[in-house]
């Protein structure tokens, strides 16, 4: 890995403690806000006998299925919601391998947080402007990999969409486009590395 201590934000330097106690604050901003306007949640911290001044153990649990009961009883987006519809800018959702997709909105701002949150992990991994990065996947609603690819292009990285390919042809849009960095999850790793073995493919794997 190429990290350089240099480029880690002021959060990222943090110590134990002092990330602690952002992480805690930041959290009861959140709740704050959300408490104020968030139908779903006003109900579930009601139920909970929370007030405005929220903690974690406030915290009622929720379950990915009352979501999906929400969206379906007050379609197409349900009551979690914590602003007005014209604010938000981006539906993603889930691929529905469990029965109903699950959707989600985000504003701008919730957005460029997600997208923070890739150059954390960017970061962490080293990858900088230099690097060509490939993402082998399908470019559907489904929002896992948006936002690295996003990211990776607003890091100066040379971005390299390859859904609707086979293994073996994304292997050559490696070779042929130069790609430092593969963006997949790890099992898909494994898997193009027995295909370009496959295939006699010899490609440098860090």
């Amino acid at each position: 890995m190429r990290v350089n201590a240099g480029n880690l934000s002021k959060e990222e330097r943090l110590g134990i403690d002092e990330l602690a106690d952002l992480q805690q604050q930041k959290l009861r901003d959140m709740l704050a806000e959300v408490f104020r306007s968030n139908t779903f949640y006003q109900k579930r911290f009601s139920e909970a006998g929370a007030t405005s001044q929220l903690s974690p153990s406030d915290l009622p649990f929720t379950h990915r299925a009352d979501f999906e009961q929400d969206q379906q009883a007050n379609p197409p987006y349900g009551t979690n919601l914590t602003y007005s519809a014209a604010r938000y800018r981006r539906v993603h959702q889930t691929s529905g391998s469990l029965g109903t997709p699950l959707r989600w909105l985000d504003t701008a701002e919730s957005w460029a947080w997600f997208k923070s949150c890739w150059q954390t992990i960017f970061r962490a991994a080293g990858v900088g402007a230099a690097d060509g990065v490939l993402f082998p996947f399908s470019f559907g609603p489904f929002f896992g990999f948006w936002g690295a690819f996003e990211t990776a292009a607003d890091l100066g990285c040379f971005v390299l969409p390859c859904g609707g390919m086979t293994t073996l042809a994304r292997l050559q849009y490696i070779r042929d486009h130069g790609a430092t960095v593969v963006c997949c999850t790890p099992t898909y790793a494994l898997r193009m590395a027995e295909v370009a073995v496959e295939n006699g493919i010899e490609l440098e794997w860090h």
